[in-house]
């Protein structure tokens, strides 16, 4: 089985439609997919809808959080989507995401940058607006070459130039309340150091004790080294570990199946959640 934990389409920052996103997930040989937008699950409903046979989706979301001023990604599997505190709070993170991605725009002008509004709110099109929209721009602008090279302290990165902060969960709260909604939780590329600070493994080791389930190992932005240091950290906590390959369709290179999961630690995720269950293909309409 090959199975791909991580992906975004367009609902959030990814350019791929859902249908197209699970056509293109099978089309590459996948066997599971998971659909985990940033802090939506609009895009759920259309991958179902377009799901070839043979392709089962795992319904996700990636929670923006917030740590002793650190910020991390959690991957949420197989949650209720309905259950109201957690929905609420999903609400208020995409609630702040305009405004958030406005206050950016203005500090790239005052760098000197000619990007407006109006240009990221058309690369975002429907979905939800962040920092990979306005990378987008810059690169349209010729402002940076990709949309990696927007991620540091000179540009996007946390705490650069034209960062600007978002309502963002508190991460033992996070893990509570997709706890309380049935889903289980695996915390995203924990080392990638190149996106900014990363939370120390101290704060790891606390978010386990809380009920986190697991680490996002293998992943684009860990060389070996970090890979095998994360995976000493997992089995010294007791967390399940993870590989994915974080697509965003053509917002950068990574393809769809790049880095994958063990086929066992998937069937320990979808034995550990009772909010949501996969959902096998049937062949869905070949339309977008």
């Amino acid at each position: 089985m090959r199975i791909d934990l991580h992906t975004h389409s367009t609902a959030s920052d990814g350019t791929d439609t859902p249908a197209e996103l699970v056509r293109n997930a099978a089309a590459a040989g996948l066997d599971v997919v998971a659909l985990t937008d940033h802090d939506t699950v609009r895009g759920h409903a259309a991958a179902r809808a377009a799901l070839p046979e043979g392709l089962t989706l795992v319904t996700g979301a990636e929670l923006s959080c917030r740590i002793d001023g650190v910020g991390l990604h959690m991957l949420a599997y197989l949650f209720d989507p309905d259950e109201p505190e957690l929905a609420r709070e999903r609400e208020l993170v995409r609630d702040d995401r305009v405004p958030r991605a406005q206050a950016m725009v203005r500090k790239l002008q005052a760098l000197g940058v000619p990007v407006a509004w109006e240009q990221v709110a058309r690369i975002a099109g429907d979905g939800s607006v962040g920092r990979p929209h306005i990378a987008t721009a810059l690169v349209e602008l010729g402002v940076v070459a990709t949309v990696s090279d927007a991620f540091t302290p000179e540009w996007l990165a946390d705490g650069g130039r034209a960062y600007a902060e978002k309502h963002e969960l508190d991460p033992f709260d996070a893990i509570r309340l997709v706890k309380a909604a049935g889903g289980v939780t695996v915390f995203a590329h924990p080392a990638a150091v190149k996106r900014g600070e990363v939370v120390p493994e101290s704060s790891i080791a606390k978010l386990a004790a809380a009920g986190l389930d697991g680490i996002e190992v293998d992943h684009m932005d860990h060389d070996e080294p970090t890979r095998a240091r994360l995976r000493g950290l997992a089995r010294e906590l007791g967390l399940l570990t993870t590989g994915s390959s974080d697509y965003h369709g053509s917002r950068k290179t990574v393809e769809l199946g790049a880095y994958t999961t063990d086929p066992e630690i998937y069937g320990e995720i979808t034995r550990r959640a009772t909010g949501a269950f996969p959902v096998p293909g049937a062949g869905g309409p070949v339309t977008s």
